[in-house]
């Protein structure tokens, strides 16, 4: 076995762009020469770093500076409801001189940006104060467009506060009609607890419950710095090399500690800034929000309660301070108003909780279609972890997979075996290279390019195999860095076939953290750098990065028609391709044959025929953008949702045929531990409830 390599694959999805916009913070004022050359300071040290270290080399020109000018101002005022298009006209006299400030190390555009958007923050503070006074008309017919990308800027302040008229009117919108709904089912439920109020008082107690939102909102941008706006600024300028490079301000211990260890007593959600909104980027497996069932990867946060209270809304909020928010001792309850993908309002309350490790780890179970007497090992994988702390090397999945192959191997009447690695982050990258020599003799796995030199060829060099029958690999949208390398070897070697959705997530670099040391000891931290250096290649010589892996047999779900992975994010790197690796393919089966035959039996399936009607219904919501500020036209739209909603609810029943068994070797540990039997009769009533196992099933009988 080639010797192991502390190399983990930390996905942007999980550190990406965690702490993206947070403060600086300073104990007290300094004069302004000292900030000025920590300004310089900071920036050259940056610049140094992306431009020795960073994959690609970025030209500093006219359309790089183009790039950081369009993302700061975005960054600045993603709303458009406090810049005017005269503060855009006015800033583009430096939008093409960007690039030759930074080289000088000068701050002249940002500057003059952090200082208009700070006037433009003291002027609204009285727009929503003044507009919420008065009651609001919801029988008027009027509409509000809430994707910012299709507004333009404000020509006028006339024409800003109308923006924000409506801004304020469709909150308040939101807010009384739950309120209604509320007051509508105690009066259904004769609950005697609900005070019955006029329409009148709550649409009052509506403007005021905003009114307190917005106060908040603007007590937390009126505490943004020019240490605030200068973290975004680099941060800018790190995003235009590619979406994973990022600049992390000087955090407290806390942070780092989370950032290390991922040990948190929280929620369990990973979650990035996107567009003023958080956005639930993944859920970790085994955690608060894994369990509970309801909060899902692209819903948005759009407030957080604590317990009884009122939840405080954090639109706008910078990410640290929301995630401040969310997490929390465990055992207490978090409340979260959430946007979901078809557009809908929700409430989702979570019990916080400190990471299942157990739930991580690799499992396995036996699937049967009892119909037909057809059998599989089962083996599902939520992450590619390794502990490097623990003393003796600590767990490795590529060892526990292994075992759980090696105990497969002892049942009876076993056709192959399915992996599945839906919805797997990533993660060590030497035990991808380990565990796909589970499956081969020896031969390449990955190939990774840095910036200068050729690809590095990363082998399989033990010629022993561990399992050598009938294999499906399980792999989702949400399949990303280490579950690609995973899948795409395993697709080129001919070994086993790719089953899921349209394509893998894309995300094929690697990132490497670099502290900008202060030149003395008494100087204050200057932060840390989160560089793209490399850049993964499969044996064929295509990248992961944007493409991922195409699965041989496609299955619908509910994110086929909507944007989600790599190709979504900015400034992105391209795909392209290196030479290929010397490799041989496996004597195996037609896979071009068995993914035919799945084809055909997948369109019969009116589970998945269900699940394609969901995914082009969702697409249609989220397209739709604009919203009626007529309250009785907003209630009707949103009945109308959360019928067609219900549709799609139970999808997902015990699938006739599929039944489970847990494995001879475990049977004794898991009889003697009552929890232990609970979470497993648990999952394998999950299991029974999969089509796509099922289907996975199906194929290893093709495959035999």
């Amino acid at each position: 076995m080639a010797k192991r390599i502390k190399h983990v694959l930390v996905p942007s999805i999980i550190f990406g762009l965690l702490f993206m916009f947070v403060a600086l913070t300073l104990k007290q004022p300094e004069p302004q020469e000292e900030i000025a050359e920590k300004k310089k300071e900071l920036l050259e040290k940056v610049m140094l770093y992306l431009k020795n270290t960073h994959y690609v080399t970025v030209n500093m020109n006219d359309n790089f500076s183009k790039s950081v000018f369009e993302k700061y101002i975005e960054s600045l005022d993603y709303t458009k409801k406090f810049l005017l298009q005269s503060d855009i006209e006015m800033l583009k006299k430096y939008e093409k001189d960007i690039d030759n400030q930074i080289e000088d190390y000068k701050f002249d555009f940002q500057q003059k940006a952090s200082s208009i958007i700070a006037k433009r923050i003291e002027e609204a503070d009285g727009y929503y104060k003044k507009i919420l006074d008065d009651p609001f008309d919801f029988t008027i017919d009027e509409e509000i467009e809430l994707d910012a990308d299709k507004v333009e800027y404000a020509q006028t302040k006339s024409e800003l506060k109308e923006a924000w008229r409506k801004a304020m009117k469709y909150q308040t919108l939101t807010k009384l009609n739950e309120m209604l709904e509320m007051q509508e089912k105690a009066k259904e439920n004769k609950d005697t607890s609900v005070t019955i109020k006029s329409f009148e008082v709550l649409e009052k107690e509506a403007r005021e419950f905003v009114l307190k939102n917005n106060e908040n909102w603007f007590s937390r941008l009126k505490k943004l710095d020019e240490n605030d706006r200068l973290s975004s600024y680099i941060n800018v300028i790190c995003m235009v090399y590619d979406p994973h490079t990022s600049y992390y301000p000087p955090k407290d211990k806390e942070n780092f500690d989370i950032s290390i260890s991922g040990r948190l007593e929280g929620i369990g959600a990973t979650l990035q800034e996107k567009d003023g909104y958080i956005k639930v980027v993944e859920i970790v497996p085994g955690s608060a929000s894994w369990r509970q069932g309801e909060l899902k990867a692209g819903h948005l946060i759009l407030k957080v309660g604590q317990g009884e209270e009122a939840p405080v809304d954090v639109v706008g909020m910078r990410l640290d301070e929301a995630v401040r928010l969310i997490r929390g001792p465990k055992g207490t309850i978090v409340k979260l108003t959430v946007k979901k993908l078809d557009g809908s309002i929700g409430v989702i309350p979570i019990e916080r909780d400190v990471v299942i490790l157990e739930q991580t780890y690799a499992k396995s179970a036996i699937v049967e279609d009892s119909l037909t007497g057809l059998k599989a090992g089962y083996i599902k994988l939520p992450k590619f972890y390794v502990d490097f702390n623990q003393e003796g090397g600590g767990r490795h999945c590529s060892e526990d997979v292994r075992l759980e192959l090696e105990k497969i191997k002892q049942e009876k009447g076993l056709s192959g075996v399915i992996l599945d690695l839906r919805q797997n982050g990533g993660g060590s990258l030497q035990d991808v290279v380990d565990m796909v020599g589970l499956f081969i003799e020896t031969g390449p796995v990955v190939q990774i390019r840095s910036r200068f030199g050729k690809a590095i060829l990363y082998e399989d060099r033990n010629p022993s195999i561990t399992y050598e029958g009938p294999l499906v690999v399980m792999v989702d949208h949400l399949s990303a860095s280490a579950s690609e390398i995973l899948a795409a070897a395993i697709q080129d070697y001919d070994r086993g076939v790719i089953l899921g959705n349209r394509s893998t997530y894309g995300k094929g670099t690697v990132q490497r953290f670099y502290g900008l040391d202060p030149r003395s000891a008494q100087e204050e931290e200057l932060g840390a750098l989160k560089i793209t250096t490399q850049k993964f290649y499969r044996i064929n010589g295509g990248a992961t990065q944007i493409k991922g892996v195409e699965p041989d047999i496609v299955v619908p779900d509910e994110y086929d028609y909507i944007d989600i992975g790599e190709e979504e994010m900015d400034f992105a790197l391209e795909w392209d391709e290196i030479k290929k690796a010397d490799y041989e393919r496996w004597r195996g089966v037609n896979i071009d044959s068995v993914a035919m035959i799945s084809k055909k039996r997948v369109e019969q399936y009116a589970v998945f025929q269900k699940i394609d009607e969901q995914a082009k219904w969702l697409k249609n919501k989220r397209d739709n953008t604009v919203y009626s500020l007529n309250l009785e036209k907003y209630q009707t739209l949103m009945k109308q949702i959360d019928e067609e909603s219900k549709a799609f609810e139970n999808i997902f029943n015990k699938v006739e045929g599929l039944n489970t068994a847990t494995l001879a070797d475990d049977v004794n540990a898991i009889q003697s531990d009552t929890v232990k039997a609970e979470t497993n009769k648990k999952w394998h009533e999950q299991i029974e409830k999969d089509t796509y196992i099922y289907e996975a099933l199906q194929v290893i009988g093709d495959m035999d």
